[in-house]
């Protein structure tokens, strides 16, 4: 009963709506798209499935130092912008991707080490202002729903790069949705904690 008085008290404020709805657009654009189809991306343009599992593999070790140095950032700098660099260079390299099959040598592996350092980046200053913008009470349960914000995003972006792959031969159109949805996000996340009546948040320690 106290995760749902929680979440009533959450719903009625907006940043607890566009932290979960910046962590929707997380999951959708990392499990929900790249996690899921990518391998089966790769192997449309005649890259072995090991190959392409290789890069994921990649992306696993590079997130590893990426959320660790996000930790890092994360108490000393504005987690807002800290969210805004890292959405809109995920959107940057989801768009790159495309062009990145194309390339002979360089273009995927490139993508896996730059997507991978950003993958998890996000869930340090997601929890952060979540506690900040929400109370130290409400803020850690808040967040439990935020992260189911993030599944339910990682589902039907799963869903919907399966259809568009389906009906268009293609997953191109998924890539481009995607960077543009993150591109959005990294504007949508400026706009957390305006007006909070809790505790700045800005960069150092809550």
């Amino acid at each position: 009963m106290n995760a749902l008085a929680t979440l009533g008290r959450a719903s009625r404020r907006r940043d607890f709506w566009l932290l979960a709805g910046s962590f929707f657009i997380c999951g959708a654009t990392t499990n929900g798209l790249v996690g899921t189809h990518l391998v089966p991306a790769c192997m449309d343009h005649g890259i072995p499935e090991v190959r392409a599992a290789g890069l994921l593999a990649v992306m696993g070790v590079f997130d590893l130092v990426g959320t660790t140095t996000s930790g890092w950032l994360s108490d000393r700098y504005d987690n807002r912008w800290l969210l805004f660099w890292y959405y809109g260079l995920r959107g940057l390299a989801l768009l790159y991707l495309p062009a990145a099959f194309e390339m002979s040598v360089l273009g995927l592996p490139v993508f896996a080490i730059f997507y991978g350092l950003d993958w998890i980046a996000t869930v340090p200053p997601t929890v952060r202002l979540t506690t900040q913008t929400l109370g130290s009470t409400d803020g850690p349960i808040a967040f439990g729903w935020i992260v189911a914000a993030h599944q339910v995003g990682a589902g039907l972006g799963a869903l919907s790069a399966g259809v568009i792959r389906t009906n268009l031969a293609t997953y191109t159109p998924a890539w481009v949705v995607a960077g543009v949805i993150c591109l959005a996000a990294s504007l949508l996340v400026l706009r957390i904690g305006r007006g909070s009546p809790h505790a700045s948040v800005a960069a150092g320690p809550a």
